[in-house]
């Protein structure tokens, strides 16, 4: 379950059932197709786009558990991959979820053993591509995991109606050729809203209340193990592959939309259609409810393609445009090839007009259609309205480019206001003012902000948990000690083995600070094995201070995140002690925007009882502010900004505390620890006052207003 928010509402749209209306997201739509197929266990690892994917399944736990259906939370996604071993043996349908191309590395080793023999029950993978200029990862495809290991990949068209169906055949292709299934599913699609036509949910045959006596017999060619790995990787391609393409061509999973214009055609990924068919309607091409002039092939599934499906489509068409996002053009090579043995001579477009690489956004195919109709000549379609659609959207571009003469200032994404990582980064940038630059080994996460200004800190982001593994081979080079950051999320995932096990191992003596906030936070807030409450509010009774003392961490300091004079020591002693190993500081502070929401609802109960409730506001005294505004270089805090100085004979503006400020302290904090001036002051606001506080403020004002008195 996610602390972010909770999913009990919507979840229960999952007991719809034959022929009732679902209308939602598209996550929500995947759970429910999952239900839908029999599917027997589901198990994930959070990462977004598809982090509500595990957080629905946890908020419906009531259901999974009338189902039969085992959930469960992945420690990692090579974990989750390896729970789908379950279907090598048994006839049960397994589903897994995590994003995209950083999750599917963390788990390629067990999605490879997976491959190899293959499986009896159906296995999807979902992973949530999130790819493009907004992404938050590398810019890597998982269809080359796919191609890698023989795994089939769908990438469904995005409307609840198709990513349901793709979902429930999924499952049966998975079973026809014995293969695993990826569904990569864009950003757009985890997130579209819609409704389909419902089905029952269909209990698994052997399920948690209905278990299998006995165990699956021993069967060494089950085994990923030589030598019968030889023989699997023949049965990929001799049985598996033709029984894949035979299902995708008889039940109809790509999809052929026909058109007026039949000289030429597009082929274009399930994921794109939705941009596509939007740009050709602006071009003419196709109206408004999606029929198309140009005829379409849709692949819904882009690995493995069909060669007979490809030639029928292109024979007899004078070209046709390949749309594939990413480098190198796998789906443009291949169909070339087919084409070419088939000899047939229908001219393919592809990176040729379209950009090599970068996300198919609505400005990117407009200028590759155009591009298209310009190289297969202006007879495609009506050239006039196509000219008048171009020009437009020329016009548009240019005008957007003219609102805004003067280039706006960047706005790099940065912590929330009150992050209890901040104050950390605040120390760092103190003590190396102090003892000079020192490595700092980032991570993934919401700390991987402290890259951005004002702390632009960080020389290398090599994977989730993976920062104290990258400065390995960096500290013994170094003149003072690395530092490596990682979050308490990082730590569990993979940091733990790669990093602190294998810098003791190897007797490394660098820092390693970890951020212990409660949650992976970046992803939602989703629980882990250290978290205050876990699933059901159970406790999970991990502890990573007792980890690393179990471990014999010769070095361990937990410092509260607010008290940057304490971390700016404990750093101090941390890089300077003669002492050598591995020294780790745990950084402690909840989550700030858990901390609010979970303080709103025990406020909002306190004053609802007429209880006494007080808030802290810092703010800044205009006349002692000096207009150095050191506070905000060292902080970044989006609550601290400046306004014009109220002192006519000073032209520097004050620094200023608006009103996004939660109370954290940090303001006051940097300024002791840096020796700055005392302009902050910090005032308690009190609802539901009682007769003593009532009693201190009448006295207050009755001194301040004696004492102004006597000043005027």
């Amino acid at each position: 379950m996610s602390a972010e928010r909770s999913f009990r509402k919507e979840v229960e749209s999952l007991r719809l059932g034959d022929g009732e209306i679902f209308h939602g997201e598209g996550i929500l739509a995947v759970t429910k197709a999952l239900l839908q197929s029999g599917v027997a266990y589901v198990g994930g690892y959070q990462g977004a786009p598809v982090s509500h994917l595990l957080d629905v399944l946890l908020d419906s736990e009531e259901l999974m558990d009338e189902m039969g259906v085992h959930v469960e939370t992945g420690a990692n996604e090579a974990a989750a991959a390896a729970m789908l071993g379950a279907s090598i043996n048994y006839p049960l349908r397994g589903a897994v979820g995590w994003k995209s191309i950083v999750g599917t590395n963390v788990a390629a080793d067990a999605l490879s053993n997976l491959a190899s023999p293959g499986v009896v029950g159906g296995a999807l993978i979902i992973s949530g591509e999130d790819y493009g200029e907004g992404a938050s990862i590398i810019q890597e495809r998982t269809l080359s995991m796919a191609m890698k290991s023989s795994m089939w990949m769908v990438d469904p068209r995005p409307n609840l109606t198709t990513i349901v169906d793709t979902v429930e055949k999924s499952f049966e292709l998975s079973e026809v050729s014995n293969t695993p299934i990826i569904m990569q599913l864009r950003i757009r699609a985890c997130h579209v809203q819609g409704r389909f036509v419902a089905k029952d949910n269909r209990k698994p045959p052997i399920n948690t209340r209905e278990r299998k006596k006995d165990p699956a017999p021993f069967e060494y060619a089950r085994l990923a193990h030589p030598p019968v790995t030889f023989i699997q990787e023949k049965l990929k391609v001799e049985q598996r592959l033709p029984a894949a393409q035979k299902y995708i061509r008889e039940k109809g999973l790509n999809e052929i939309f026909d058109g007026d214009i039949s000289r030429h055609g597009i082929i274009v990924p399930g994921g794109l259609y939705n941009t596509l068919i939007r740009r050709l309607a602006r071009l003419g091409l196709a109206d408004d409810f999606g029929n198309t002039r140009i005829p379409l092939l849709v692949l819904n599934v882009i690995h493995p393609l069909v060669p007979d499906q490809i030639t029928d489509f292109c024979a007899g068409r004078d070209a046709v445009l390949v749309m594939e996002e990413g480098n190198p053009e796998y789906l443009e090579h291949q169909i070339n090839g087919i084409l070419r043995k088939a000899d047939i001579q229908t001219r393919v477009h592809g990176k040729d007009v379209m950009p090599m690489a970068g996300e198919y956004n609505a400005t990117v195919m407009h200028k590759g259609l155009m591009g298209f109709i310009e190289a297969e000549g202006l007879g495609i379609g009506d050239p006039a309205s196509i000219r008048e659609e171009d020009q437009r959207f020329s016009a548009a571009l240019d005008g957007a480019a003219d609102a805004f003469p003067a280039p706006l200032p960047p706005r790099p994404p940065q912590f929330c206001t009150g992050c209890p990582e901040r104050p950390v980064f605040s120390a760092l940038k103190l003590i190396q003012a102090e003892v000079g630059k020192v490595h700092i080994a980032a991570d993934i996460g919401c700390h991987a902000f402290a890259t951005f200004e004002p702390f632009s800190m960080g020389n290398s982001i090599l994977g989730y948990g993976m920062s104290l593994a990258s400065a390995a081979a960096v500290a013994p080079f170094q003149d003072k000690r690395s530092i490596s950051i990682m979050g308490d999320g990082g730590f569990w995932h993979n940091g733990l083995t790669t990093g602190v096990i294998g810098t003791m191992l190897n007797e490394g003596d660098s820092v390693l600070v970890i951020m212990q906030n409660g949650f992976t936070s970046a992803t939602g807030q989703q629980f882990i094995p250290s978290s205050e409450k876990g699933r059901g509010g159970r406790k999970p009774g991990m502890s990573i201070e007792k980890t690393l003392q179990s471990l014999g961490v010769p070095w361990l300091r937990k410092v509260r995140t607010y008290s940057v004079s304490e971390m700016v020591d404990t750093l101090r002693e941390a890089l300077t002690t003669p002492e050598k190993g591995l020294k780790v500081i745990i950084a402690d502070g909840e989550c700030q925007l858990a901390r609010q929401r979970r303080l709103r609802g025990e406020h909002a109960e306190k004053l609802k009882q007429g209880g006494r409730v007080e808030l802290p506001r810092f703010g800044i005294d205009d006349e002692v502010c000096t207009g150095d505004h050191s506070c905000i270089r060292l902080s970044g805090c989006p609550s601290l900004t400046i306004k014009p100085n109220p002192d006519p004979l000073r032209s520097d503006p004050v620094a200023n505390v608006n009103n996004n400020c939660v109370g954290c302290g940090l303001c006051g904090e940097v300024s002791h620890a840096a020796t700055l001036c005392p302009s902050f002051y910090r005032a308690e606001r009190v609802r539901n006052p009682g007769i003593v506080d009532r009693a201190v403020a009448g006295l207050r004002n009755g001194v301040i207003n004696l004492l102004q008195g006597r000043a005027a």
